[in-house]
């Protein structure tokens, strides 16, 4: 068995504390939580900073720099591409794989907008990387929503092509679950046997959640998954 943690929306910034909380601090507490529990990666799924400056990526990295796990990034749509390259050009990985179990990760960041997109190209290296692995089980991580969220989130403001990613998803039987951020919620959904799991914020939460959160999955050798979120 293979345990990972899951993060996101850290929203750290250099200067202020967005959306009215210390965004840093909490970022802080949460690591310091993740410290104590054994995981063979760590997967981060977008917006690691609030207005992208290069100090907020150099913040974050020495925050992570306390864990001795390997860590997954993923850019959402408030990360500076050029600027969270700069830090964590060897985190932004296509495809990771720990022991059966394989993370691909789709980019659906569309410059400038808020929304998510995956485009063709990005579509195909999508596909390329699940038809191309070798591992028995695979997760998809990605920044936006792929689904409605049947809550109060905006639901215009996540991934714009959803039917164009699960004609990809669909097709193959090897994937176990799809995990976002950007919602700032946790929530749990199914498809067609996949599970579909949102994150908590580790800033601030969207619905009347009041506490800070991150998730934390077993993944098991014959392709089951297990979680819980954990609340701070």
């Amino acid at each position: 068995m293979k345990n990972i943690i899951q993060i996101s929306d850290c929203h750290i910034d250099d200067k202020t504390h967005p959306m009215g909380v210390d965004t840093n601090n909490n970022l802080l507490n949460v690591i310091r939580n993740i410290k104590n529990i054994p995981a063979d990666a760590l997967l981060i799924t977008g917006d690691l900073s609030h207005s992208g400056t290069t100090k907020s990526y150099e913040i974050i990295k020495k925050y992570l720099s306390i864990l001795d796990t390997n860590y997954i990034v993923l850019p959402g749509n408030h990360d500076n591409i050029k600027n969270i390259n700069k830090e964590f050009s060897d985190n932004i990985l296509r495809e990771y794989s720990i022991g059966d179990w394989c993370i691909i990760s789709a980019y659906s960041k569309k410059n400038g907008q808020v929304s998510g997109y995956l485009s063709t190209d990005e579509l195909s290296q999508l596909e390329d990387a699940i038809n191309f692995s070798n591992s028995k089980h695979i997760i998809v991580i990605i920044h936006h929503p792929p689904i409605p969220m049947n809550s109060d989130w905006d639901d215009s403001l996540s991934l714009e092509n959803m039917d164009d990613f699960f004609t990809v998803i669909n097709k193959y039987s090897n994937i176990k679950a799809i995990l976002w951020g950007h919602a700032h919620q946790s929530s749990e959904f199914n498809h067609n046997q996949v599970k579909l799991i949102s994150c908590p914020s580790t800033a601030i939460q969207f619905d009347n959640e009041q506490r800070i959160g991150f998730n934390h999955f077993s993944l098991h050798d014959d392709g089951n998954i297990e979680y819980k979120t954990i609340w701070l």
